[in-house]
């Protein structure tokens, strides 16, 4: 058992993450802002030039932002002090949103990353990464980013086995909102290019191997087009009401497909699923607003 549980509270170094227009515009295309409707509505996210629009950030983009240490060369990786284990038995099982104030369109920040738990499942480990960062123009926080990482094979020493059984459950009611959006067969290669260059989604010798007929869609992306949706039908469109986002990923997508995300709404607080067919991908959703 390789697994080292006394990692937990190992923190990065700081790194310093920097974003631009250009990075703002390739993710939107990214996760399918101006597919269907290229001079609609959502030009404020998809270009820069617009006559009469003024250029935003999507709210999901913090998921592709990454640090690099103030010596030069990548921020170091707590993940390394966990111990050693397979990266192929490693799932991204969850991730979590939480935005202190809107993301600008150009920006620098300080990013650190943070063991924040180590849980042991029996068959499995589960190790939840907290990245925190701080906006460099006022010292004061931007965005705080949570995903856990689902190690099968590691668990088995007697730890904590942390949260368990379901949450956000949807409400047993049609859902206030449905939104489509259908892929590109080619999303997976446009995504890609903010930054995840993991093979398992461009390379079809590779994630055969992974058990896959052929390249899966990055999970990030669908989370992507998930907070499009929910920015759209539930937060005016206005990337200011968007808060907190959290959900847990279920089953792969491949590009081309349709998602379809319901969304039930009460007060402040959304519940969604986003659905393939007849099976849910992305469960566990909230979104805060307001």
């Amino acid at each position: 058992m390789p697994i080292n549980p006394d990692a937990v509270g190992t923190t990065s170094d700081p790194g310093e993450a920097t974003w631009d227009s250009k990075d703002c515009l390739l993710y939107a295309l990214g996760v399918g802002a101006g597919m269907t409707d290229p001079t609609g509505f959502e030009l404020e996210f998809t270009t820069e030039n617009s006559e009469g629009v003024t250029q935003k950030a999507l709210p999901t983009l913090p998921v592709v932002l990454a640090p690099k240490s103030k010596g030069g060369g990548g921020a170091s990786n707590p993940m390394s002090k966990i111990g050693e284990f397979s990266w192929a038995n490693l799932v991204h099982g969850e991730q979590s949103i939480t935005l202190h104030k809107p993301l600008p369109v150009e920006g620098k920040a300080t990013m650190t990353g943070k063991i924040a738990a180590i849980y042991d499942k029996g068959k499995a480990a589960v190790v939840v990464l907290e990245n925190e960062a701080i906006d460099d123009t006022d010292g004061k926080p931007l965005f705080t980013t949570t995903m856990s990482a689902f190690i099968k094979g590691e668990g088995g020493w007697g730890g904590d086995r942390g949260p368990s059984g379901p949450r956000n459950v949807a409400p047993e009611r049609e859902p206030d909102e449905v939104v489509r959006y259908t892929t590109r067969t080619d999303q997976a290669l446009l995504y890609r290019l903010n930054g995840d260059r993991n093979p398992l989604h461009s390379d079809p010798s590779f994630a055969k191997l992974a058990g896959f007929d052929k390249p899966i869609l990055h999970g990030l992306c669908t989370f992507g087009f998930t907070g499009r949706a929910l920015l759209h039908a539930v937060c005016d469109s206005d990337p200011a009401k968007f808060k907190h986002i959290e959900g847990r990923f279920s089953t792969p997508v491949m590009p081309g497909e349709s998602l379809d995300v319901k969304i039930w709404v009460d007060g402040n607080e959304a519940i969604y699923q986003t659905w393939v067919d007849d099976h849910i991908v992305l469960d566990s959703g909230k979104l805060l607003f307001g």
